[in-house]
């Protein structure tokens, strides 16, 4: 078979050309790969440097791998590389090894051959030479060299082109050596999350810059002789270590223990003989038999024969489980995107298989991908290798590391000035510089601002919530934009069957309330038979929906048992699916005769429809039913079947909230092969049947929720999949669209062959008899107080986006409904908004979310499987109150981190200046002095800092991300500029007592202690310290007072009462310990007390008002400037507009001309 190929490659083969050296990004990978060949001068030269100096070469090649590769390699071509440097999109580099693996001639042969003619002939001229896959690994994913591409892409590109037949083709299965010979191509069929040994763990923790900065750092200090606060320092890292190396191993071996999976299974080899093996030997193509009472997959699998009952709650978080029916033969190219409904994925529980076996047992399916290319391995993928989180907060923070180090090196020059004039060696000048680098560059600073996230994510667990991506939590404190999937989320799961409308050439019938009273005959047969129901151990399972419906008719639903020979015999020799039985009536008698369903093709949100094929007993003809939305199922009918009044009876049922489903039949031919028949020929020409119609109530947690964020003025958008106008209904009974507002509705055609696309925008029916005047609205930011609303469907959505991009922004900033929408086109969406630099959520509970969930910026799925990957968030609380419970801890959590960052970089700036003016005193802090201001105040602080909870209220105003923002910076400047000024004072009134003695020594730095310089530096420093934990930690209006973190307070009392009793009567054994002076003038000791509650009311009014906007001033004498988010401007634009949207006025992508938004 021409599809069983790989592409080879000989030492002797042709090379491409070498412009390959500098290949743009790869369609598969993504990535741009350069390629290097070692060079043997320059790794020993490199060895040698490394030798030298002691590993630190080897360090900078560890933590900068390209400057590595570049040192001991040349470029070459990629198919001559042994190196390869991959930069993916997001601009991040890695080292990867290409590596080879020899394969046997006649296994090549038996797989065929990609490659052209001249290919086969080189390699049959050179035989005797070795033929070599070259691959590498990278992310798990493993890319194979392509000659004909010049690239090395991922090995998922040599099955990526199979027709559906292709996969029917396998249903024979294969070789030993061609699984063998698959098996080195493709790898083996296992999602391996590594975990590391400790050894390895410590060794890779320790090389940290984190951790090699600690070890420097504490060096220095023993070398200084600061040997108790070292030996403090080194235990707390010990312990740090320790505690980090047993989470990361811990949380290894949980995603390992939930993406690994091998097991047994059975697979049909070409001589047709059933082998049961592991599943690691698994490769695409295999021909996979699944046992009657199922397996948990470990792949991804085409089904070809029997139906499957399978939960996927694991993967899409939706605890419904789902029928799998075959696959359509074709020559169309198999997606396992839009043949979901036949595509069986790796890590779901497969809970039922039948009817694909000899004896209606099991059913048989073919391997289509392995590994980390399966629907599971590419979840696990994003948990192992997240994309970086685009956020301002995680940037800033790294460049204030910076510049506090720009502020080390101006600390360094000046001790070096300071302490060249005294008596100072230069070993001591040395380290007293290098000093003041481990003081002003804290490095605990990247550990201290992940405290609130921490505690964050105990909170939202204690609440039902589950993170998988804890940096997420910050990013939910800045969501502007929450997108609501319908059906489940904002309204109830169950349906109440509201009644049945025949349709006929008259017109529709009567509402007929109970489905047992329809008369026998076609409708209460699509009713009863036209879903994908299944029973397990006797139990129905299925959509709520279709249970629903098969419950109000009272039919039951009977399966084949054994062979199903005796059901077939009924039904007139067909294969039977299931079949549908009418109740009984008391007198023994059935009102209808039974069917049997002899074909299922199931519902698919793409084509929003659903059909079976069903035959009658005594040879009656078969009969095709459809089910799906009113719309497209009209579009399948007959015209004349369909009533005129269609369009007006549907709306006014979407119009009021109901859930309509359309209904419609055909006879099939007695010559059609029901084996063999396809969807499309069952799908056409069929006859309309009626409506049915169901109501759907919205969750009572909806409406408060909604409301709750529109008061927060955070927009709410509706993404579903549902009516136009019963999306409208639901968003007004949320509260999405108010009472007094309007729904303007955007209607986009297609370019057709008869027309122009167009661009219409036309109120709804209760404004149309305003529809020619003018529409006075003001419109305000966000959706809080905006007069009108739009509404789109998904075919005009797509056709906005091909057709009309430049009035796509415009509508994305006033659409509050969006309808009939496709999964693929909430994923576009949700990017469509984050280009207008909405941070985007997302909230769904079922599969047709994944994609936009995990495209959000946040996504939240309700669903009740903890270990879900489907999105960042998942919640067990089946509604949306879990939307602003996590926008509140996001909000919460990200003031904490900006508090514990502020607060961290001031305890440094605080100890830095006090260490300089301590310095030209040619003095310094003590060895338990540091430590007790490390210890004691600043980590006990920084720890309980964070435990303050989240608002009960959500503010309008959301939290800043910018920690380079003016009043961020500001206020650091402000804050040390005081503290300065106050460790200045303490020194400057000590020095101006009558009693104080100037210090007078030929030595430098603590072996001067005890003296009056140092003490009173100390005392006040040491409030300081305190000062700014009460002045930087923030409450309302994003957190809870104060005073509701009863440690944190209860601390800070403790902490005051400490300080005071230090500087008032330290007592003999800690003036000792701590080398404090011993000044007996009590009314000076008072002076310093007050002059740190001096410092603190200064500190934290200039903090209120900063607060309240006093630095704006210096923005006003910039002037004004727009905002960077374009959904703003796009918004202020709009604002300031009469004419848009232009009402019922045909435009053309031409006509108008977009707003420059850049």
């Amino acid at each position: 078979m021409d599809r069983r190929a790989v592409f080879r490659e000989s030492r002797q083969s042709g090379f491409p050309s070498p412009n390959t050296r500098n290949l743009p990004p790869s369609p598969d990978s993504h990535m741009d790969a350069r390629g290097y060949r070692w060079v043997c001068w320059r790794v020993w030269l490199c060895r040698l440097g490394a030798v030298l100096s002691l590993g630190l070469l080897l360090l900078l090649f560890r933590w900068r791998p390209r400057l590595g590769v570049l040192a001991r390699c040349r470029s070459c071509p990629l198919v001559l590389a042994d190196v390869l440097l991959l930069r993916d999109s997001f601009g991040q580099q890695v080292v990867v090894e290409v590596l080879t693996e020899e394969m046997e001639e006649d296994s090549m042969e038996l797989m065929g051959n990609l490659e052209d003619n001249e290919w086969r002939d080189t390699v049959q001229l050179h035989k005797e030479e070795k033929t070599l896959l070259r691959y590498y690994l990278f992310e798990g994913l493993r890319y194979v060299w392509l000659a004909r591409k010049g690239a090395f892409c991922r090995v998922s590109v040599l099955n990526e082109d199979w027709t559906c037949n292709d996969l029917y083709g396998f249903q024979t299965g294969l070789s030993h050596l061609e699984q063998s010979s698959r098996r080195r191509v493709f790898g083996p069929n296992i999602i391996d999350v590594p975990v590391k040994s400790y050894l390895r763990l410590l060794v890779e923790e320790v090389l940290n810059p984190f951790y090699m900065f600690q070890v420097f750092s504490i060096t220095l200090w023993m070398v200084d002789r600061y040997y108790y606060y070292a030996t403090c320092i080194f235990i707390i890292s010990v312990c740090s270590i320790s505690i980090s190396l047993y989470e990361i191993r811990k949380q290894s071996t949980t995603l390992r223990s939930m993406a690994q999976l091998i097991t047994n299974v059975t697979i049909r080899r070409s001589s047709g003989v059933e082998e049961c093996v592991s599943s690691v030997e698994l490769v695409p193509g295999d021909c996979l038999v699944i046992p009657q009472e199922g397996l948990l997959l470990p792949c991804d699998a085409a089904l070809l024969a029997g139906e499957c009952m399978v939960n996927e709650s694991m993967l899409t978080g939706e605890s419904v489980p789902v029928l799998k029916t075959p696959l359509p033969a074709g020559e169309e190219r198999y997606s396992p995107e839009t043949a979901r409904r036949h595509t069986i994925f790796c890590g779901t529980q497969l809970m039922q298989a039948k009817g694909g076996r000899p004896g209606g047992e099991g059913a048989i399916a073919v391997v289509t991908s392995t590994g980390f290319f399966t629907a599971k391995g590419d979840l696990v993928s994003s948990i192992l290798y997240p994309q970086p989180i685009n956020f301002s907060f995680y940037k800033d923070a790294s460049k204030f590391l910076l510049f506090l180090g720009g502020v080390a090196l101006i600390g360094t020059i000046y001790s070096l000035v300071v302490l060249s004039r005294s008596n100072t060696t230069w070993m001591e000048l040395v380290i007293r510089a290098l000093d003041v680098v481990t003081i002003v560059v804290p490095p605990a600073l990247p550990a201290a601002i992940t405290t609130g996230t921490i505690y964050a994510q105990r909170r939202l667990k204690s609440q039902g919530v589950f993170c998988i991506s804890p940096p997420r939590i910050n990013v939910s404190g800045k969501v502007s934009l929450f997108c609501f999937d319908k059906t489940g989320t904002l309204t109830e799961d169950g349906l109440d069957v509201w009644g049945v409308m025949e349709g006929g050439q008259t017109g529709f019938s009567e509402m007929i309330p109970d489905l047992r009273l329809l008369p026998p005959g076609p409708m209460l047969s699509g009713l009863a038979c036209c879903h994908t129901v299944a029973l397990l151990k006797g139990q129905p399972l299925g959509d709520p929906l279709e249970l629903k419906m098969i419950e109000s008719t009272g039919w039951a639903l009977q399966e084949p048992e054994g062979d199903g020979k005796l059901l077939e015999s009924e039904f007139g020799g067909s294969r039977v699916v299931a079949v549908m039985r009418p109740p009984t009536q008391p007198g023994g008698d059935a009102t209808s005769e039974a069917v049997a369903i002899v074909r299922r093709f199931p519902f698919s949100s793409a084509l929003q429809r659903m059909s079976v094929v069903t035959v009658a007993p005594r040879g009656r003809p078969a009969l095709a039913f459809i089910k799906g939305a009113p719309e497209m199922v009209a579009s399948l009918c007959l015209k004349e079947t369909v009533p005129s009044q269609f369009s007006s009876v549907l709306r006014n049922f979407a119009s009021d909230g109901f859930r309509v489903l359309a209904l419609g039949y055909k006879p099939i031919d007695g010559k059609t092969d029901l084996k063999t028949i396809e969807r499309g020929a069952v799908e056409r020409d069929m006859r309309f049947l009626g409506l049915l119609v169901m109501k759907n109530l919205v969750k009572p947690e909806s409406t408060t929720v909604i409301n709750t964020l529109r008061l927060a003025h955070l927009r709410s958008v509706m993404v579903t999949g549902d009516n136009i106008l019963t999306a409208v209904n639901v968003a007004k009974s949320c509260g999405m669209v108010g009472s007094d507002e309007r729904v303007i509705f955007v209607h986009a055609a297609p370019h057709t062959a008869q027309s122009t696309p167009t661009l219409r925008f036309h109120l709804g029916e209760e404004g149309a008899a305003t529809a020619h005047g003018s529409l006075e609205v003001r419109l305000g930011l966000y959706q809080h107080g905006t007069g009108y609303h739009l509404a789109i469907n998904g075919k005009s959505f797509a056709s906005l986006c091909d057709h009309f991009p430049e009035f796509l922004p415009k509508v994305l900033v006033r659409a509050t409904v969006f309808a009939r929408m496709a999964p693929d086109q909430k994923t576009q969406l949700v990017k469509e908004l984050q280009k207008l630099n909405y941070r985007v959520g997302m909230c769904g509970d079922g599969a047709n979310d994944c994609g936009a969930l995990k495209a959000a910026d946040v996504g939240v799925s309700l669903s009740e499987a903890e270990a879900s990957v489907a999105s960042p968030f998942t919640s067990k609380t089946n509604n949306i109150s879990c939307v602003p419970l996590l926008i509140r801890e996001g909000r919460c959590s990200l003031v904490t981190s900006f508090s514990l960052f502020r607060y961290m970089a001031l305890y440094s700036l605080i100890q830095f200046c006090s260490v300089l003016i301590l310095y030209t005193e040619k003095t310094n802090l003590g060895d338990l002095q540091f430590l007790f201001f490390d210890m004691a105040l600043v980590t006990l602080l920084a720890i309980v800092m964070g435990r303050g909870g989240p608002s009960e209220e959500l503010h309008p105003h959301r939290p800043s991300a910018r920690l380079l923002a003016l009043p961020v910076l500001g206020s650091l400047l402000i804050h040390t500029s005081l503290n300065i000024l106050g460790q200045l004072a303490a020194l400057f009134i000590t020095t101006s007592q009558d009693w104080f003695v100037p210090l007078n020594s030929t030595v430098s730095g603590a072996a001067n202690l005890p003296n009056m310089e140092n003490t009173s530096v100390f005392a006040l420093s040491g409030f300081q310290y305190i000062i700014m934990a009460v002045v930087v930690t923030k409450g309302y209006p994003h957190k809870k007072p104060l005073y509701h973190n009863v440690v944190f307070l209860c601390i800070l009392l403790v902490l005051f009462g400490v300080m005071s009793w230090l500087v008032l009567y330290p007592g003999p054994f800690f003036s000792t310990h701590l080398k404090l002076y011993n000044i007996s003038d009590m009314n000076f000791k008072m002076l310093l007390i007050a002059l740190a509650m001096l410092n603190l009311l200064v500190c934290f009014l200039l903090e209120v008002l900063i607060d309240q906007g006093m630095l704006s001033c210096v923005r006003l004498l910039c002037g004004k400037r727009p905002s960077k988010k374009q959904y703003k401007r796009l918004d202020l634009f709009l604002s300031d507009s009469s004419s848009w949207p232009p009402l019922n006025q045909p435009l053309s992508s031409a006509q108008y001309t977009v707003i420059g938004v850049s």
